[in-house]
């Protein structure tokens, strides 16, 4: 890791430049909600003046830069009793920008799930080769806990991170096209003030997380609230329109289907992302479903970001960002689920245990 200072016009040159001559996605607003607040996506920018570099959280994660919403597997040519497939593998490189330290911690996440499992994903792979990405801090929203997962800060991931110092960047390259890039413009070596500057800011960062959640211990407490009542009243609240795995940034889980040309000369194999909050994502052939309830499939998601599977090495995957809360038109948020959870245990407890005067 090289460290270096960079003035903020500097910066932004150095942006423009890589954007004009790159393929490159940025946080741009694209809406205001109802309160009147911004919306921000990682759309397409041409230019600096495209992107919103003080935004405070895009709706949807940049997952779907790596892992599309639907993407093609393979093609399929049929001729007379003959077929030929085709797999491609090739993909343009592009750069991502403004990416915070929990999205990031998201993609490195993924990467231990299609990457280093027994199974790599050559897609993920070609896409994950070919992106640059430019990570900045930035000062949480009220409903953020990424403090809680740890993830609110990052060290891998990324080419090039952005803190802000006041009137300059700190700059963490990790790299060498972001030194190479990099080159071309003015770079200072950190002072003591800067240094002095940075640690400030991550102070500032790290007590400046409003929403706390209790996680020590988390995976053997869900192992024993496995039959709890709580995920079927939290459950029976949930519409199964799987709107928080869609804006999740670690949810992986996706269905193969085959479609058809309207010629019939041709077919293609794609994959999209699914939910296992779906009615049918555990369905199998003959129509047996292993989880009819909704209650069932919210536990099992909860299971799978909090206490792990095998394929992501039984590691937490959840980063903190909250945007499930903010999607869910049931309003169903990992805090309250969870609290609601301890609350429960924390009853049982108080119920069972030996008075001191009886003592």
């Amino acid at each position: 890791m090289i460290y270096k200072v960079i003035s903020k016009p500097e910066f932004r040159a150095f942006v423009d430049a890589l954007v004009r001559a790159n393929t490159s996605y940025g946080p741009r607003q694209v809406d205001t909600d109802r309160h009147g607040d911004p919306i921000y996506q990682f759309m397409p920018v041409s230019s600096a003046d495209d992107i919103a570099f003080d935004y405070t959280v895009t709706t949807s994660s940049a997952k779907h830069l790596l892992m599309p919403f639907r993407g093609e597997l393979s093609r399929f040519n049929f001729s007379d009793s003959d077929w030929k497939q085709q797999v491609n593998y090739e993909t343009q490189p592009i750069v991502l920008i403004g990416l915070r330290p929990c999205d990031i911690s998201a993609i490195n996440i993924l990467d231990e799930v299609m990457l280093k499992g027994p199974y790599p994903s050559p897609y993920y792979l070609a896409r994950r080769k070919n992106t640059f990405i430019i990570g900045m801090d930035h000062l949480p929203l009220p409903d953020c806990f990424c403090k809680s997962m740890n993830r609110h800060t990052v060290n891998h991931g990324f080419s090039l991170f952005c803190s802000d110092i006041g009137d300059s960047y700190y700059l963490s390259i990790n790299s060498a096209k972001a030194f190479s890039c990099l080159k071309e413009f003015r770079l200072d070596d950190p002072t003591d003030e800067d240094n002095c500057r940075l640690i400030e800011r991550r102070k500032l960062i790290k007590h400046s997380f409003e929403t706390n959640i209790e996680v020590s211990g988390l995976p053997v407490f869900l192992d024993i609230e496995f039959d709890s009542p709580i995920w079927q009243k939290w459950g029976d609240k949930c519409l199964s329109c799987g709107s928080c795995a869609m804006v999740c940034p670690t949810c992986y889980c996706y269905s193969v289907e085959e479609r058809f040309d309207l010629d019939l000369k041709g077919s293609t194999r794609q994959s999209h992302l699914y939910s296992c909050n779906l009615v049918d994502f555990a369905q199998v052939a003959g129509g047996h479903n292993f989880r009819p309830r909704s209650g069932d499939r919210l536990k099992y998601r909860y299971y799978h970001h909090y206490r792990g599977f095998a394929a992501n090495d039984n590691q937490q995957i959840c980063v903190g960002c909250n945007r499930c809360g903010r999607t869910c038109l049931a309003n169903i948020n990992p805090k309250d689920v969870i609290n609601d959870l301890r609350l429960e245990r924390e009853s049982c407890l108080t119920c069972v245990s030996t008075s001191p005067d009886k003592a």
